[in-house]
């Protein structure tokens, strides 16, 4: 008998169909939707911001622009002639001239009333009303000048006697305040009234005359 060769035989597996998706109309309309809705969401959330933004920047422009400066005061002048003197605490004298600021450029202020007084060693010596209501334009500068003497300096032999100790050591340290009460006014809109004080400190040589230290110099300007 003749040997038979078994031949193998393969069977193939079919391929697994590949299953095709079909989208209706309604879906591609619906995507279609969704884009625009996400494109008109974003357009109205970035032109808000902008708005925001710019209307941030037109505010901070104009406070920055309207926002008041305080005065600026400056003393120029400030001297006890009599100081020469041994016993010149009756005929003693003070007298003063300042100059106050109005840096704004757009705002004016009202100045209800102003008055001065003088410290030494944190004590008044003498003070005096100085000058009526006035207003002060933008960019415009104000002298203001007085004198203390009489019944408006008040200096006894006691305080003269230490007058006369720190004129020996060099100089005589005195205080000069201003104190007003103000308005801001800003084209119709006028302001709060503000309690204004101006404190210089100023220091007289053995001649009576300031020292050039403390000539020009810029005095604290506080609210109360």
């Amino acid at each position: 008998m003749q040997n038979s060769e078994h031949i193998p035989v393969h069977h193939e597996r079919p391929k697994p169909q590949q299953l095709k998706r079909h989208h209706t109309v309604r879906f591609y309309v619906h995507r279609v939707q969704e884009s625009l809705t996400t494109r008109v969401s974003k357009m109205i959330c970035a032109t808000f911001l902008g708005l925001l933004a710019i209307v941030g920047l037109i505010t901070f422009i104009l406070w920055l622009s309207l926002r008041p400066h305080r005065p600026r005061f400056h003393i120029h002048e400030f001297s006890m002639p009599g100081l020469t003197q041994g016993s010149g605490f009756e005929n003693a004298v003070i007298s003063f001239h300042v100059s106050a600021r109005n840096s704004n450029q757009n705002i004016g202020v009202y100045y209800q009333s102003m008055a001065v007084a003088v410290y030494y060693r944190d004590q008044k010596i003498g003070s005096s009303p100085l000058l009526y209501p006035f207003y002060q334009e933008p960019k415009n500068t104000t002298e203001v000048s007085g004198e203390l003497s009489g019944a408006t300096l008040t200096v006894s032999s006691e305080r003269w006697s230490e007058f006369q100790s720190d004129r020996a050591d060099g100089s005589v340290v005195f205080r000069l305040e201003l104190t007003s009460v103000i308005r801001f006014k800003i084209s119709t809109w006028d302001s709060k009234r503000h309690t204004m004080h101006a404190n210089c400190d100023v220091g007289v040589g053995p001649d009576g005359s300031l020292l050039t230290t403390f000539k020009d110099k810029r005095c604290p300007v506080y609210f109360s």
